[in-house]
């Protein structure tokens, strides 16, 4: 029996649990209807509401010949914890373990040397289909299919890299119908009252921001015909009656022929579920704008790391702020929200620097901004520039990259504090901001009833 998982356990994960916006695995489930297609049998465990130890008891009752997990920044540490249960217990000795996902390609050696049997290194579907095409033909994973990695005398191996696929819109709808959506759909409900169900409309991001990581997909952008999009859209209105839609891409707008083409499917076939999304402020402009309102965007995410244009030159990010800035406000004019990112603590950032993004938040005036401090991702620009002056608080194994940092002016200790001056100060503008007007409004008010006197 073949299985697929992603071991990300909510019930692990206070925060998650505080804030309760769970997705499903999207990238699992476009593995599972590839199968289907194939003819290859094989069940889904989503862990995502369940609990490890209920992963156990379904490994021990269900005994797969062979399991792919899917891994990531996040769910590493209890994907190795998989392994070692699986690996040490003599009841699944015969397990083949097969991992995929962005954690793979830039950590390979560790993944193997944890217990794993077999990578997939970039795209999964075709890769991982033949693993399994393999697997049940002589129950061993052969070493002559591309973009697999494996140890061999002790020794790493990497096959010929695998091609992505070309025309995306070969790939099946993902087999949602293998997880229960409904677990996904109440917990939103529940906490926020209405259900956001996600979707992807392409693959790959043609930029070159430092901090990014692009190890499965690479450099490319690839995309699905928007008729495919809005058929998925359908898809999910007949069977789940989503509120809303969250567009997983990262630069939904970055291309404005396609965009025409959606609003022209949407409009024409009157699929209205309000959306979100994400993007960049030079790929937005106001027929933009107009597209996405026509269409139910209801919010965008448009990023800017930081108000000083020094950082952002030093990411790589070949943006304006004053382009964000003004994508920001006049996507807000339209009607539509407007969020935006901010990473501190990027290499050479000063204290000047954060100044110019408080300002910079303070005269865009988001509707929502998160806040990060910069961490280095194995494998990416980032990571390779400040590589001599790594450090970890852990392990490989029990930690992640998140608790990777490097040696910064000013200090990490700085950037505690400096998260809670962003706030405040961009808080204590808002606030006098609406005070202003409320004393505005007064006047206007106390105006109007002394003419009205006179």
């Amino acid at each position: 029996m073949i299985l697929l998982t992603h071991g990300y356990f909510i019930e692990e994960d206070a925060k998650e649990q505080e804030i309760m916006k769970p997705y499903v695995p999207l990238g699992l489930l476009y593995i599972s209807a590839f199968l289907e297609n194939k003819k290859i049998t094989h069940e889904v465990f989503d862990s995502t509401f369940s609990s490890f130890e209920k992963f156990e008891i379904s490994l021990l009752t269900k005994k797969p010949g062979l399991i792919g997990i899917y891994t990531n920044l996040m769910t590493k540490i209890s994907v190795i914890k998989m392994i070692n249960f699986i690996k040490n217990n003599p009841e699944l000795r015969n397990c083949k373990i097969v991992l995929g996902g962005p954690e793979i390609r830039y950590n390979a050696e560790n993944y193997l040397r944890t217990g794993s049997d077999v990578l997939v290194v970039g795209e999964g579907e075709q890769t991982f289909s033949e693993v399994c095409e393999a697997y049940e033909i002589t129950k061993a994973i052969p070493e002559n299919i591309d973009g697999i990695a494996y140890l061999k005398d002790n020794k790493i191996v990497f096959t010929t890299k695998r091609t992505l696929i070309k025309d995306i819109n070969l790939l099946p709808m993902p087999a949602r119908k293998n997880i229960d959506l409904s677990l996904y759909g109440n917990a939103w409900k529940d906490r926020h009252g209405y259900s956001m169900y996600s979707l992807s409309t392409m693959r790959g991001c043609p930029y070159t921001c430092k901090w990014c990581s692009r190890a499965v997909y690479g450099g490319t952008y690839r995309r699905r015909s928007a008729k495919l999009v809005v058929d998925e859209m359908e898809y999910l209105n007949i069977n789940y009656s989503p509120d809303r839609i969250w567009f997983v891409d990262d630069v939904f707008t970055i291309n404005h022929k396609w965009l025409r083409e959606f609003r022209e499917e949407v409009l024409k076939r009157q699929i209205m579920i309000p959306y979100e999304i994400i993007t960049r402020a030079d790929r937005m402009n106001e027929e933009v704008i107009g597209i996405l309102k026509e269409t139910g965007c209801f919010r965008v995410w448009i990023g800017a790391e930081s108000g000083s244009q020094e950082i952002i030159d030093a990411m790589d990010r070949r943006v304006e702020v004053k382009v964000v800035r003004e994508m920001i406000i006049k996507t807000k004019q339209s009607g539509i929200e407007a969020g935006t990112f901010i990473m501190l603590g990027y290499p050479g950032e000063k204290r000047s620097d954060i100044k110019e993004t408080i300002n910079h938040l303070n005269l865009s005036d988001p509707s929502f901004y998160t806040i990060t401090v910069a961490y280095p991702i194995t494998g990416t620009v980032l990571y390779n520039e400040v590589s001599n002056s790594l450090e970890s608080e852990g392990s490989w194994q029990n930690s992640t990259d998140r608790e990777y940092d490097f040696k910064r002016r000013p200090s990490k200790k700085f950037y505690t504090h400096a998260l809670e001056w962003v706030y405040n100060e961009v808080h204590f503008n808002k606030t006098n901001s609406l005070v202003r007007k409320l004393k505005f409004k007064c006047r206007s008010y106390k105006a109007q009833a002394l003419m009205l006197i006179s």
